[in-house]
């Protein structure tokens, strides 16, 4: 049986094998994954954020890292969630490790008092299940929301921004680098706010947070240590009100693109401000990062109105990303 322990953050040769094992794992099932980076590890173990804890353990075989887990609790909000993750590499499946490794998770998430375990796992377009899924129904893990990863390749051929309608009557586009400007935040926090209550969340066991001017400064110096961040907003002429925003993050030395949130505020919908945002920031792409090949973005099955502007704009489907969720009755 592997040797299950908690990774130190401090183990510099341990986290970069944890990091090289978890990349293999889950590369191995699904190509189009986009995975943290290594100073994204760092940070997230050795300087975590004032709104969650994280954990980190390893499956250990002969001393050899083997398998990986995540273990990640909110300090302030939805205190009854529990996001797990597990990998284990490719040669050394089908030997228990995962099952020991989730087995600690469940052990430490029930002694912090939480009843609801979630976790994410991909299931490609076409074909048979992937092993993340099988090895999380067999758990107890039921699918409690759907979301189809679409990628988009770069640069995008100049005759979908000639077909595009541009930015609404009334409407202009604002934009900005990494930190938003002190006058506009707390408009911007407020969007964030709506983000969360209006995506779509299937059946999954989570409240809506409120997103407070500190989170989103927290939020921007936090990413500010791995990646950029370029925002587009929508803001009414007559009396600078915000009317949505599209926001994009751009890992250091790397040739690919996360698109983000993308939000139309409901008063303002109806107006074409969704297609407006996605082709404001495909511009900016073009300009300013050219050395960019690929746009991932995630849509939920049923935004429909998302789904649409993506297929529009040329996304194309890869894989199907699956929220998982156990509801533990024993904690």
């Amino acid at each position: 049986m592997p040797e299950i322990a908690e990774l130190d953050p401090d183990d510099d040769p341990g986290l970069r094998e944890f990091f090289d094992v978890e990349q293999a794992a889950f590369r191995a099932d699904h190509p189009h994954a986009v995975l943290r980076t290594f100073p994204q590890l760092l940070q997230m173990v050795r300087r975590p954020s004032s709104y969650s804890r994280r954990t980190l353990l390893v499956a250990r075989d002969a001393g050899r890292i083997v398998g990986t887990a995540d273990l990640a609790l909110t300090v302030e909000d939805n205190l009854h969630l529990a996001h797990v993750q597990v990998g284990v590499h490719p040669d050394a499946r089908r030997r228990g490790v995962g099952l020991a490794l989730h087995d600690e998770l469940v052990r430490r998430a029930r002694s912090a008092g939480r009843t609801t375990l979630l976790g994410e796992v991909n299931q490609p377009v076409e074909g048979d299940p992937s092993p993340a899924f099988r090895f999380a129904t067999a758990l107890g893990y039921a699918v409690v929301q759907e979301e189809d990863h679409h990628v988009l390749s770069l640069p995008v051929e100049g005759a979908r921004f000639e077909a595009s309608p541009g930015v609404p009557e009334g409407y202009e586009i604002v934009t900005w680098r990494d930190r938003a400007p002190d006058d506009l935040v707390e408009a911007y926090a407020a969007m964030h706010t709506q983000m969360g209550r209006d995506a779509p969340s299937g059946e999954v066991d989570h409240q809506p947070v409120e997103i407070t001017v500190d989170r989103v400064r927290e939020g921007e110096q936090r990413t500010a240590e791995a990646y950029d961040q370029v925002v587009a907003v929508a803001r009414r002429r007559s009396d600078g009100v915000f009317g949505g925003y599209t926001l994009v993050y751009l890992a250091r030395d790397a040739d690919y693109v996360i698109q983000d949130d993308t939000l139309v505020m409901p008063e303002h919908r109806g107006h074409g401000l969704g297609m407006a945002l996605k082709v404001a920031m495909l511009r900016i792409l073009a300009a300013e990062h050219p050395e960019r090949r690929l746009v991932h973005t995630w849509n939920a099955v049923e935004n429909t109105f998302m789904q649409r502007i993506n297929r529009e704009l040329g996304f194309t489907p890869v894989e199907r990303e699956l929220e998982m969720q156990r509801r533990d009755a024993d904690a």
